[in-house]
């Protein structure tokens, strides 16, 4: 069976009840600009998800919700990659008939056999996961959707159980309670500060006073979402009480720019030019110039599904363009003083980067922390170079 359409036409609560009653297993794509998500049911209930929204990486959640520290998933990606065979090796292993490619344990497994987590706090955290990856598709205002029945799950697949019902009345609740945040909050580019009616003195919470102390820092939304490892619904929600009380305030809202190379070529009027003008520049291997062009199109059009199917090509190619450039054992490092920094424009994504650059993580370790697509890491430590912050 194969169901496919727009969120304007077939809504996700309606989406998950149909799925649910018919009793249907398979595999539910969601899909928006860069962002899929998707969701498995077996019978009718949702068994697991998936995301390529980095902040919803089963590795970030485990930072939210205190279960691990950023050294420690460092260190489970670090073993995640030990277990897979260089590309080299892939290679001749796939040329030999007789041969399997071996393949990495997943994040959870990797951290239950180095015992920092029990079998039983890795389902925990995947159900959460699940939950949150089901609830932010309730706050989408556009979309496609792609049903498709799907075999067997891989036997190493972490089954979670969350019944339909559950989740479609918690995500209503939640897109109502999101519209109240956006009252006081319009977007994630809302700068915030301290209120006046903050005092020290104040009894508050650990995680209450690190909100504060992004706060203080005049943070956007989207950068304290970033530095907490949260959820931009979880982060609304803590922000709105604190306006309300009095200790926070909105205090600007950053422009709604988008990072795009010099070289676009703006003669082109329609999407669909700038899609056929990306494919010719990635067959020349202009990879970044080809990102630029799709981005430009998804800022317009997120649901172009010429795009969209363009995009994986051109992240792959500029990902492998950029490690010819510097190496992923390569040690960044700031080169500049505290009071050159302070002069340089920097985005709230590359200032999270920054913060993790210390001189002795190599690049492969800080791209594993960060919450943020490979491809934008790697344009980020490009761009810090080329404006002379950093250096290898």
């Amino acid at each position: 069976m194969a169901l496919h359409g727009s969120l304007q036409t077939m809504s996700v609560p309606d989406l998950l009840q149909f799925l649910a009653v018919g009793r249907k297993t398979g595999l539910l794509n969601f899909t928006h600009g860069k962002v899929v998500k998707g969701i498995y049911f077996e019978e009718g209930v949702i068994v697991g998800s998936s995301t390529n929204d980095p902040r919803e990486y089963f590795g970030q959640m485990l930072i939210h919700y205190g279960k691990i520290t950023e050294e420690q998933l460092q260190a489970g990606m670090e073993a995640q990659r030990k277990d897979a065979p260089s590309r080299e090796d892939n290679q001749m292993q796939e040329s030999a008939q007789n041969h399997q490619v071996p393949e990495r344990r997943r994040l959870g497994q990797v951290l239950v056999d180095s015992g920092v987590l029990t079998k039983a706090e890795v389902v925990e955290v995947l159900e959460i996961r699940t939950l949150d990856i089901i609830y932010d598709l309730f706050i989408w205002k556009a979309g496609t959707f792609e049903f498709t029945s799907a075999g067997p799950l891989p036997p190493d697949f972490t089954r979670v159980r969350v019944e339909p019902n559950r989740v479609i009345m918690e995500g209503v609740y939640r897109s109502d309670e999101m519209a109240r945040y956006k009252t006081l909050i319009p977007s994630d580019r809302t700068l915030m500060e301290l209120g006046a009616g903050w005092t020290s003195s104040i009894g508050l919470g650990k995680n209450t006073r690190q909100l504060l102390y992004f706060l203080e820092k005049r943070m956007s939304v989207a950068e304290i979402s970033y530095n907490l490892h949260s959820s931009t619904f979880e982060v609304y929600g803590q922000l709105y009480e604190l306006v309300q009380k009095g200790l926070a305030r909105v205090s600007g809202e950053l422009p709604e720019t988008i990072e795009r190379a010099p070289f676009i070529d703006t003669s082109a009027e329609t999407p669909e030019d700038m899609v056929a003008i990306a494919s010719r520049e990635l067959d020349r291997g202009n990879s970044s110039k080809a990102l630029s062009l799709i981005q430009a199109v998804l800022e317009q059009q997120p649901n172009n599904g010429a795009a969209q199917a363009l995009l994986a090509k051109a992240e792959r190619k500029f990902i492998e363009r950029m490690y010819q450039d510097f190496s992923p054992a390569g040690v960044p490092k700031i080169v500049i003083s505290t009071e050159e920094l302070g002069q340089k424009e920097i985005g709230p994504q590359e200032g999270f980067m920054l913060s993790r650059i210390n001189g002795e993580w190599d690049l492969q370790s800080i791209l594993s922390i960060c919450p943020f697509r490979e491809a934008d890491s790697l344009r980020m430590i490009k761009n810090l170079l080329d404006k002379g912050i950093i250096g290898f």
